[in-house]
Order: C-alpha cells, then structure tokens, then sequence
C-alpha cells in the first residue's frame, strides 16, 4: 500500500476526488457489490439491480473507463468483473465508519433521555 504524500499535490487531490465521484453513485455501488460475485453480463446485471441494460451499460463503461472493472466480449454478450478487491475493501471502510458513527450516535441519544445522576446533597 502507498503511503499518501503529505500535503497532497493539486493533481494527486484532483486524481483521488475524480475517482471517489465516480464511485460515488448508489447504482454503481450496487453493481461492484454483485460483482463481487464473479463475472456477470450486462443483462444479468439488468436483471439483477431491476434496471435497463443500457441504464446498466453507460455506468459499467464508466466504471471500465476507470480501469475499476474489467470487460470482454463474447460474440453479442459483454461480460464485468472487478480486476481487484479494492474498490471493495474501500466500500467496507466506509460501511464500517458508518455503523461507528451510528454507534456513537446511538450511545449518545441513549445517554441523553437518561436522568442525571447528581449526587444527593446532605
């Protein structure tokens, strides 16, 4: 792993921001999660999310773009898979943050509809 430099370049920001917006999208999140299964099609992809092919096409070409997943083509079927698990292990950071958060959230809510305890004056 490499260790980002600090502070970061102008380019080195722009690169890191360019690639969380692309991942940043609920639909593409959904389909790295079923790619996480193996290769798939488009159209099981489709059928999987409940989506159109071609909504499913222009963001799984986004995504190759990017090299985040990979394609090939087999006579009139094109098939995704994720090259590598990092988009995967980033996805699972941020899940993990969030359900601290939410712990945190939750202690602090629970704390707060608790009486204080002050001690008795004598």
């Amino acid at each position: 792993m490499v260790k980002l430099p600090h502070p970061l370049t102008d380019q080195l920001a722009e690169l890191i921001a360019r690639r969380l917006r692309l991942i940043g999208d609920a639909t593409r999140i959904r389909l790295l999660d079923l790619l996480s299964d193996g290769e798939k099609s488009v159209n099981a992809l489709a059928s999987e999310m409940g989506a159109s092919q071609q909504n499913v096409s222009k963001h799984l070409a986004a995504l190759a773009d990017a090299g985040i997943v990979t394609r090939r083509r087999a006579g009139n079927f094109v098939y995704y898979e994720l090259p590598d698990s990092h988009v995967l292990d980033l996805c699972e950071q941020v899940c993990n943050a969030l359900l601290s958060q939410a712990a945190a959230l939750t202690a602090t809510v629970s704390d707060h509809g608790k009486p204080s305890r002050k001690p008795a004056r004598r």
